[in-house]
């Protein structure tokens, strides 16, 4: 076998992988989508309005992709078998800083906004600058200090939206800034802002684990941090990195809430995502328990769970409803994807290769 079959051997094991991984999140999205064909068959319906694109397909995309965003950074911090329950409120921190810088740090109460001019890269950067910083300070909790996980990242969700709520005094802040509301609500190439954003962002992180060490460093990290480091990996570096990329994600998620609604809530923004994010995770085939991990499977995820709420509110469930039919396929998901259907599968698997070769 010379180099290029190798190479192309790989890749096929590679892509193998992938789909086993996130077979049954896969089959769990198409048999939601098929359930919206038969009994809905508009909901599946693409128009074009204005110039962009339109339909409930676009809006699953759009209001998907700042959960997907936050869960591309929770992947990767849970598959060094950790967990980050303060993006919710890193994401209102950010957000929060990006609408004050936009109102020059004003903070007055209804005041009249005049259209801002605040450099929008002035804005992001502030903000992402703050969420990576958060980032950062749940990662040397965990790593260096050696605190827990969950009570790391608990004590940034708690003061966390103390610091938001100090950021803009408690109040609801409002603005104009067009550039950075189109980050929100608008579209480019027909296509939802937000949507383009988590293309990016995913494709971006895709690159850094592929063709850098660091997907193997984390996976090596989550498996067994131990082992890492007689191999001379610096698992407490890794650590940090994740939780830094974590930040950063929830950070772009909260500049995305803020450009949407025009308007910065510390204590609304970003509520409860934490939770949402870290679900989207294991429903696309990430274990809690660390090591492998999926960024396909995580988009996935995020589809499978905005196209449950988009399904039941099209259908005009009350909202308690909404959550016990969330539970449900979550736990469906789940039960397909745990260790014990993994062992039948795989026992089924080996049944039928030795039947095989006994004929």
């Amino acid at each position: 076998m010379n180099k290029g079959q190798r190479t192309e051997s790989n890749r096929f094991q590679s892509l193998q992988r992938t789909f086993q991984s996130v077979k049954w999140p896969l089959l769990a999205l198409g048999a939601i989508l098929l359930y919206n064909l038969i009994f809905m068959p508009e909901f599946l319906q693409v128009s074009v309005k204005n110039g962009h694109l339109a339909g409930s397909l676009i809006d699953i995309l759009k209001r998907s992709s700042p959960r997907m965003i936050i869960a591309f950074g929770m992947t990767l911090v849970i598959a060094t078998w950790g967990i980050d329950v303060s993006v919710g409120s890193i994401a209102a921190i950010a957000g929060s800083l990006a609408v004050l810088v936009i109102r020059g740090g004003d903070i007055t109460y209804l005041a009249t906004q005049e259209t801002s001019t605040v450099s929008l890269f002035l804005i992001i950067s502030t903000a992402l600058l703050a969420a990576a910083l958060c980032g950062m300070f749940n990662g040397i909790l965990v790593s260096f200090i050696g605190i827990q996980p969950i009570i790391a990242t608990l004590i940034l969700m708690v003061t966390g939206r103390g610091i938001a709520s100090l950021i803009t005094g408690g109040y609801v802040l409002n603005y104009d800034h067009p550039q950075y509301e189109f980050l929100g609500s608008g579209y480019w190439f027909g296509l939802p802002v937000p949507v383009i954003m988590a293309i990016l962002v995913f494709a971006l992180l895709s690159l850094l684990i592929r063709l850098t060490p660091l997907g193997l460093f984390i996976q090596s990290t989550g498996g067994n941090a131990t082992a890492s480091r007689y191999t001379g990996i610096n698992a407490h570096l890794v650590k940090i990195v994740a939780y830094i990329i974590s930040g950063v994600c929830a950070g772009i998620a909260g500049i995305i809430f803020t450009a949407d609604v025009q308007s910065a809530d510390s204590s609304q923004l970003g509520l409860f995502i934490e939770l949402e994010a870290i679900l989207v995770v294991v429903m696309g085939g990430t274990r809690l328990t660390g090591g492998r991990f999926t960024m396909v499977g995580t988009v996935i995820g995020a589809l499978i769970l905005q196209t449950i709420i988009t399904t039941l509110l099209t259908q005009a469930v009350p909202v308690e409803y909404t959550l016990i039919f969330e539970a449900l396929v979550v736990v469906i998901v789940l039960i397909f994807q745990s260790e014990r259907m993994e062992a039948i599968s795989f026992w089924r698997r080996q049944k039928r290769l030795t039947e095989g070769k006994g004929k």
